[in-house]
């Protein structure tokens, strides 16, 4: 697919266009009206193939449940269904649209790792997260910074008060969610290790605050958010903190989506996520 399809429905789901205008750009590149009406199914999530770990696995357990200290706050919690033993926890942050079906897969695919993971809904304490994707990257735009992050530290605080949890905290996080890990890290000493996918990233004055091992996840296409690796990367190594970067060459913005075909890249992906699970499980050992 051409590349400025692609960069174009990029700035449209992170709020820099309207829905019409959109349709109007997408009509312009692709030729006509008809054209682009033919592209929206690739570009869009398809949630029917959110379904990588199915909601009835028989190796994890899933219920939603109450987050104390942040009022309406809930999450997706799955946990491995026969393990012994306490085990490290991990927030999943969504995107720019909520807690959506292809979230909650990722996070059913994390306790199948041996973890109790959190697919954390910010959107709860508003309603909740809605089926309409506009709408939901709307109320994420209503988020003020200061509940953002009261509501990651409750969900540090709940999973690392769990009696089934070692007391260990992460957190990975995919583009929107991306930015909340690393902003997490900046102020949660109580977070031990984060994975930020294509995230914004924190202010360079704010690295050296960073207590948690840090590993993030940039697709090479994606210049708009890559334009802050430099400064970043070079923050945490002034800081002597522990990072690990790697750029997938070739990949987009959201390459590990796998419910959206313009974008997903599995390579990328499968690769990304092992290291994200080996980095997991060797700092929340």
């Amino acid at each position: 697919m051409d590349q400025r399809i692609i960069d174009l429905y990029d700035d449209f789901t992170h709020g820099g266009m309207s829905r019409r205008s959109f349709i109007d750009k997408l009509g312009a590149l692709a030729g006509s009206a008809a054209a682009a009406t033919a592209l929206l199914p690739i570009l869009q999530n398809n949630y029917a193939q959110a379904q990588t770990v199915q909601e009835n696995d028989q190796r994890i357990t899933a219920e939603i449940v109450d987050i104390p200290g942040a009022p309406g706050l809930k999450g997706y919690l799955v946990k491995p269904k026969d393990a012994t033993g306490k085990l490290p926890t991990v927030i999943v942050i969504h995107e720019n649209r909520g807690l959506n079906p292809h979230i909650k897969d990722v996070t059913r695919r994390m306790a199948t790792e041996g973890f109790i993971a959190l697919g954390l809904d910010y959107l709860s304490p508003m309603g909740g997260t809605p089926e309409d994707e506009d709408k939901g990257r709307d109320m994420i735009g209503q988020l003020k910074a200061s509940d953002i992050l009261a509501y990651g530290k409750a969900a540090v605080a709940y999973l690392k008060g769990r009696p089934d949890s070692n007391g260990k905290a992460g957190a990975v996080g995919f583009c929107w969610g991306g930015g909340a890990v690393n902003n997490l890290a900046v102020n949660e000493p109580n977070l031990k290790a984060g994975v930020a996918y294509y995230g914004g990233q924190p202010n360079a004055e704010d690295v050296p605050k960073i207590d948690a091992a840090m590993m993030m996840h940039y697709g090479g296409r994606d210049e708009r958010i890559n334009a802050g690796i430099p400064a970043y990367e070079a923050a945490l190594k002034q800081a002597g903190k522990t990072y690990e970067i790697y750029v997938y060459e070739g990949a987009n913005h959201a390459f590990n989506n796998d419910t959206n075909a313009a974008r997903y890249d599995k390579e990328a992906s499968d690769l990304a996520w092992r290291r994200t699970v080996g980095f997991l499980k060797k700092n929340l050992a």
